[in-house]
């Protein structure tokens, strides 16, 4: 791997989410400098690497990345589900819930401090043990 690769690789992100990953990490791993372009090129993924690799971050990162920059480009984002992640164990919800909340709100730092509108997303671990009551509101906002 050349030494100029994580930088073109975060090079392709917005500024914010950029800035905010930068601040957070020395650099990406392998499984996202890897994975990174194919999810934002729209292909299916399959990230297989050691625990502590930063695979569910590698997933997200690349996601919310799009969603900042679309919602920047059209002016918000649509009142509609628009990113779905299931993980068939249901001990990952705090790991995953961990891995959108610390991202959503650091972009949103960033996108402050550059002056530009919050991102407007929710966010929802559903398990076969989430209430009913939780459940009904999903359906109704998704």
């Amino acid at each position: 791997m050349t030494s100029n690769l994580p930088a073109a690789v975060l090079a392709d992100f917005h500024d914010a989410p950029r800035s905010w990953f930068t601040t957070r990490f020395p650099a990406p791993t392998e499984a996202q400098l890897q994975a990174w372009p194919a999810i934002r090129a729209g292909a299916s993924v399959l990230v297989a690497a050691p625990t502590g690799s930063g695979k569910t971050l590698t997933a997200f990162f690349a996601v919310l990345d799009g969603l900042v920059q679309e919602a920047l480009q059209e002016g918000g984002l649509p009142e509609a589900c628009l990113w779905l992640y299931v993980s068939p164990l249901k001990a990952l919800s705090n790991d995953i819930r961990l891995n959108l909340e610390e991202p959503l709100a650091g972009i949103g730092a960033a996108l402050d401090a550059r002056g530009l509108p919050p991102l407007q997303l929710r966010t929802a671990v559903r398990t076969g043990d989430t209430p009913q009551k939780e459940r009904a509101a999903m359906r109704r906002r998704p």
